[in-house]
């Protein structure tokens, strides 16, 4: 009598995206990608451990694996161990750094996907992968990402963001106070240069009280509340400081807003992700690279005008950004509002 046949085992799939906030949210669409393609698939995702409660909203992914890349050598060694008893068919490091390479060419993957020469910041990554892709079109990092899944057999279609949102405290205050109807502003951003002036961030406050109704509440994050302050005392009553909020919260607190106005920063792309309307504010960076990826999102944007593309800090007096007007943002709110069936 011959033995029973061994049964298949799915694919088993690593994506490496360490950070950044905004960066690990751009790569859910290639996990949820892969999920569609293969429903018995092992899908693990290497991240930073900032970042590895986001990933553990997103359905789909089998493991969370965090490496510090800033930690000990033991601990690294030990995360490289585990990835390497995984037996990974493929590994996207849809990062594209060195230190991304690295980590998914040791993980011992049959196939190690990376972007081209031509994608990467740092091009030496590329020498780690077996196979780079044609990215074909694509110029969002968002598409990027699913184009790379593609070369594996993927179809990914639209980009697909399937998450579970935990329930936030700082949410549930907002909403108890303001229903959904409320303005979600950030005027935070890691790089000075990204920074629209938070004056006009107020004024834009008061403007969309007066244009729409709706109060505007103001996030921020470590180190950013002096800023959020201010926006608030300018806002004349318009405007009011959201209670502290971790990243879960922000989650909770802009799938509740009936609109968010951020520069191109992490509580922009969470925005995006949970298909509240947006309004971006863009000086260095590239709308169609960073950008809201949804159709009907609007961006208002100086970056043809910018001499620091990519820089964290401006070297002239001025920064581009500083040339978008209060009346450009409170425009693009109402289309978007509008467009929205509000």
């Amino acid at each position: 009598m011959s033995a029973e046949p061994a049964a298949r085992r799915g694919p088993r799939y690593l994506l490496v995206r360490l950070g950044s906030l905004g960066d690990v949210i751009h790569a859910i669409p290639a996990a949820a990608a892969l999920r569609a393609h293969a429903p018995d698939a092992r899908i693990d995702w290497l991240v930073d451990p900032r970042y590895a409660g986001v990933v553990r909203m997103v359905r789909g992914v089998d493991a969370v694996l965090d490496v510090n890349p800033r930690g000990s050598k033991t601990q690294l060694w030990s995360t490289i161990r585990t990835l390497r008893r995984a037996r990974y068919d493929a590994a996207f490091d849809v990062q594209g750094l060195i230190k991304s390479a690295v980590l998914a060419r040791l993980a011992g993957a049959r196939r190690t996907f990376g972007f081209s020469r031509s994608h990467l910041r740092e091009p030496l990554a590329r020498v780690l992968y077996t196979d780079t892709p044609d990215l074909g079109t694509a110029v969002h990092v968002v598409h990027k990402a699913l184009a790379m899944v593609a070369a594996a057999g993927v179809r990914p279609g639209e980009p697909s963001f399937p998450l579970t949102i935990p329930v936030s405290e700082a949410a549930s205050q907002v909403t108890a106070r303001y229903g959904a109807g409320f303005a979600l502003l950030n005027p935070g951003a890691a790089w000075p240069n990204k920074q629209w002036p938070a004056e006009r961030f107020g004024a834009l406050a008061s403007r969309i009280r007066a244009d729409h109704g709706l109060p505007s509440v103001v996030i921020w994050g470590p180190g950013e509340q002096p800023r959020a302050d201010q926006v608030v005392a300018v806002s004349g009553g318009a405007a009011e400081l959201s209670p502290q909020t971790g990243i879960a919260d922000l989650f909770g607190l802009a799938k509740a807003a009936r609109v968010v106005v951020s520069g191109d920063t992490g509580p922009l792309h969470i925005a995006g992700a949970v298909g509240t309307p947006l309004v971006a504010i863009f000086g260095p960076t590239i709308t169609e690279r960073n950008g809201p990826w949804a159709p009907r999102d609007l961006t208002v944007a100086r970056t043809a005008q910018c001499q620091c593309l990519y820089q964290r800090r401006c070297r002239l007096a001025t920064p581009c950004i500083d040339g978008i007007s209060v009346d450009e943002v409170a425009a693009a709110v109402a289309q978007r509002l509008e467009g929205a069936g509000g």
